[in-house]
């Protein structure tokens, strides 16, 4: 066996950018208030304000996980529940999380081709039962970019947050990979977020090459109120604040975000193209962000990892492809090279 090879593992396998390094290193100079009364944090606080063209309410976690699961936690009560695809991290990969932090809340799972709600099955989650035995629909979550790598556009987020807001539901959006969507979609970040109804994004950053930090960003104040006791009360809250939010500072600045997102998906697309040019190789779904999801020959995933290759077998048995700010083209063409 070759030595083992993460590069398309996961967006998670590779290394710190060096703006995000660079930023932990200014952060390293002197002394500043704890726990998020710094200057930097006010700053990148203030950045994404900027960013999103409105007066949003910011937090920074350590880890996607506690940011979904405690903003979840702040839109329902106990005896609610929240509604998500099938395929959805909240459901499929947080230990219960979400369900724990709400103290019981029920997740729901609705249908989700390519990975996008369907928005008459909301409904009918929503809507089917009414009464006291049921547990009574508080929220809306999905993610951009989906489990399988699809966007969702600015008419289908519409769709799913007028059907929620009709309803008297909010909307939550797992951005784990959102700067690969807002790259992909082309748009203004307002548009992939608060001006088509969402309430409250979990935006991603270590997944874009931050090093532990991820942002909650409340575009609805009013829902976040207590969320700085909930950071706390789950070990969230960071004593040296500055160091998780001045990623943030250079990451947003000049578009740094852009040049990192569009590395990665423009690779998820090389590998598409690359490797379904082998016999027997088939694409699955559309390559809207920077996973690449393919049916396999089990003749060339045997000859990918007796080279190293590491790789996950997802959703619908297919084979997915991560591809980080940090893959290059000679990463990709080495990989198909191997499968060849």
């Amino acid at each position: 066996m070759s030595q083992a090879k993460y590069h398309f593992a996961s967006d998670n396998t590779s290394g710190i950018c060096p703006e995000a390094w660079q930023a932990l290193d200014e952060a390293n100079q002197g002394f500043q208030p704890s726990y998020g009364d710094d200057e930097i944090t006010r700053a990148a606080c203030e950045s994404f304000r900027q960013f999103f063209e409105t007066d949003c309410d910011v937090y920074f976690v350590f880890n996607g996980t506690a940011a979904n699961s405690l903003s979840l936690a702040s839109l329902c009560n106990s005896y609610n529940s929240i509604i998500t695809a099938h395929e959805a991290h909240v459901e499929t990969d947080e230990c219960g999380a979400p369900e724990f932090f709400s103290h019981g809340a029920k997740l729901l799972t609705a249908k989700s081709p390519l990975g996008k709600l369907d928005v008459a099955d909301v409904e009918r989650l929503i809507t089917h039962r009414t009464d006291i035995h049921y547990p009574k629909p508080a929220a809306v979550s999905l993610s951009q970019s989906t489990e399988l790598g699809t966007v969702y556009t600015h008419a289908e987020l519409q769709a799913v947050t007028s059907l929620a807001h009709r309803k008297g539901l909010s909307v939550h959006m797992d951005g784990a990979r959102f700067f690969n969507a807002l790259a992909s979609a082309k748009c203004a970040p307002a548009d992939l977020t608060w001006r088509a109804g969402v309430d409250v994004l979990c935006c991603g950053g270590t997944k874009l090459g931050m090093a532990v930090t991820e942002a909650v960003v409340f575009f609805r104040r009013d829902l976040g109120e207590a969320f700085a006791y909930r950071c706390k009360q789950a070990g969230q809250l960071c004593s040296k604040m500055r160091f998780i939010s001045a990623q943030w500072l250079q990451l947003l600045r000049d578009d740094t975000w852009r040049k990192h997102a569009e590395q990665g998906n423009r690779l998820a697309r090389l590998v598409a193209e690359k490797m379904t040019a082998l016999p027997g190789v088939e694409l699955l779904y559309p390559v809207d962000a920077n996973h690449c999801f393919l049916k396999l020959p089990d003749a060339i995933k045997e000859r990918l990892k007796a080279k190293g290759w590491v790789f996950y077998s997802f959703i619908g048995g297919g084979s997915r492809f991560m591809c980080s700010w940090r893959v290059t083209e000679d990463d990709v063409n080495a990989l198909a090279a191997d499968a060849a």
